[in-house]
């Protein structure tokens, strides 16, 4: 086995590795920042695990673990601190009557349409108080023609019994996060909010304040449809599990063949604030006081001794519910050299470390580091 994993060629260009097969089908539902490609998973969870066996990842984060695994025939059990995280991973697996699931998203989106249609009706003070809100980032961030789109359409999906409420919050957030006022080329993290027409990195012209959001919920929902649709075909009927818990201290009911994540990296992103639109516009539970290594903790030595400690603590839980033969891969950048200690303490071995050289750009963002894939073994 070793000798295959040496011969694996993962050094992909973005020539040879494009977007478009990075982020296919439901892998490119969301933007996420700090996930792994999908490819990474294809190869090492059909080389190590086998149809009908259960794969755990303990920071499951987009999902992308999970969707492979499924798409395999393999069971999984995801884990994550963010709410967010497990709606969008849950809005990936699921299973849909598609035919349902398009006429629910046409059906809220219509509604929004037409309470628009006669704006004198709509903006009347006394008809308008649902479309106002006291939230001080969304009354920081979005125009009023946004913010009164935005609050019609979760009016709307609230309203209505629909089956399919949680596509239409990942459709809600997905538009939420193109409205609001920023430049073009600080979507990821938008230091303030522009009022005024700025120059544009990104489209190198003058661009303007976004105004509105309509346009990017009637686009995201057949962007959303077709990606599940594209998925659908995919999909097996393999049980996928989501819990929103710490993976420190988090219980499950069955042992696992083997467990497949990248876990966050040292000092890097908050993963709770990368999706700060999502957690004031669906009111979502926050976390972030739990989660191990955010950017807001720096990468100072204490910080990195906590991370440490947070990650042991992750996999000496995780490894109490992982079979005796079963294996663990760890997609991460060790920069700092400290995985090996991780994995020691964890009550695992290390079998054999394979690397791969990341260069890719994206827009302005250029990535160039290099990516550890550790096998390991419990002890």
């Amino acid at each position: 086995m070793k000798a295959v994993i040496d011969d694996l060629y993962l050094d992909w260009t973005e020539k040879e590795l494009p977007q478009a097969e990075r982020t296919k089908h439901v892998h490119g539902m969301h933007p996420y920042l700090g996930k792994f490609i999908p490819q990474l998973p294809e190869i090492f969870l059909e080389m190590f695990f086998k149809k009908g066996e259960t794969i755990l990842d303990p920071f499951v984060g987009s999902g992308t673990t999970l969707v492979v695994a499924n798409s395999f025939g393999m069971n999984s059990i995801g884990l994550d601190i963010s709410a967010f995280n497990c709606l969008l991973t849950k809005v990936k697996t699921d299973e849909y009557e598609l035919l349902k699931l398009k006429h629910e998203l046409n059906n809220v989106l219509s509604k929004v349409e037409s309470s628009f249609q006669d704006q004198m009706d709509l903006f009347n003070e006394s008809n308008n108080a649902h479309l106002r809100t006291n939230n001080e980032y969304i009354n920081t961030w979005y125009s009023e023609k946004s913010i009164q789109e935005l609050l019609m359409y979760k009016r709307a999906l609230q309203a209505q019994e629909y089956k399919y409420k949680d596509v239409m919050k990942i459709i809600l957030s997905r538009s939420a996060r193109s409205a609001r006022q920023v430049p073009h080329y600080e979507l990821d993290w938008p230091k303030e909010p522009v009022k005024e027409p700025y120059y544009c990195h990104k489209h190198k012209r003058t661009c303007y304040p976004t105004d509105g959001a309509l346009k990017f919920l009637r686009r995201y929902t057949t962007n959303t449809f077709n990606r599940i649709k594209e998925f659908s075909k995919l999909r097996s009927s393999a049980d996928v599990t989501i819990m929103h818990t710490d993976s420190r201290d988090a219980k499950i009911d069955k042992l696992v063949d083997g467990i497949f994540t990248s876990p966050p990296y040292c000092g890097l992103i908050d993963y709770h604030l990368q999706h700060e639109y999502a957690y004031n516009l669906l009111e979502l539970k926050d976390l972030s006081s739990q989660e191990i290594g955010p950017k807001s903790n720096g990468q100072s030595k204490q910080a990195i001794e906590d991370y440490k400690q947070g990650m042991i603590d992750v996999f000496r839980n995780c490894n109490r519910f992982l079979k005796r033969d079963g294996k663990v891969i760890i997609v991460v950048n060790d920069r700092f050299e400290i995985y090996p200690e991780i994995i020691e303490k964890s009550s695992m071995k290390i079998q054999q470390i394979v690397d791969r050289e990341v260069n890719r750009r994206t827009g302005r963002r250029a990535t160039n580091f290099t990516e550890n894939i550790i096998i390991c073994k419990p002890v």
